[in-house]
């Protein structure tokens, strides 16, 4: 089985939206399990946010292409944009032993990034910033792995 959409959204934050709602469809479809989808579609939040506030100085109109796709392996996500060139992968994971007054902000959408999904890489070509993301399927059950492993 191998199903997928790719979409086109502009670096306005109403398109999260409407991104969720593509990929609550798309996993009702092809029956992913729903804590896959609202994983997938947090880690896609966060990361579209950090894009759409901080990727474009310009303040121009720009496109970011989401593509999702389900395989016998994998659900997988690939968000490509040409904003100013960022690896999430690379952040290190705030302390989340310090308290929330002493906690600097930022930084938690990354990390939750790393430990929701299987894999996560990053990689600039040629002025594009990808970045890709799995969360595997158990081959026993046929369900969507936890992804309680480090991050590949």
């Amino acid at each position: 089985m191998s199903a997928g959409f790719e979409v086109s959204l502009d670096n306005r934050l109403p398109e999260i939206h409407r991104l969720a709602e593509l990929v609550e469809g798309f996993g009702a479809e092809h029956g992913v399990p729903d804590r896959a989808i609202f994983n997938l579609n947090l880690v896609l939040d966060e990361v579209l946010t950090n894009i759409i506030e901080y990727a474009f100085p310009d303040g121009l109109r720009h496109a970011i292409v989401v593509r999702v796709a389900l395989d016998d392996v994998a659900l997988r996500a690939e968000v490509i944009d040409d904003g100013s060139p960022y690896d999430p992968t690379t952040s290190p994971d705030p302390d989340i032993s310090l308290s929330l007054e002493e906690r600097p902000v930022g930084g938690l959408g990354v990390f939750f990034a790393k430990r929701m999904m299987d894999r996560l890489e990053y990689h600039r070509d040629a002025g594009l910033n990808r970045l890709t993301m799995a969360r595997l399927i158990d081959q026993d059950s046929g369900a969507l792995a936890a992804a309680d492993s480090e991050p590949h």
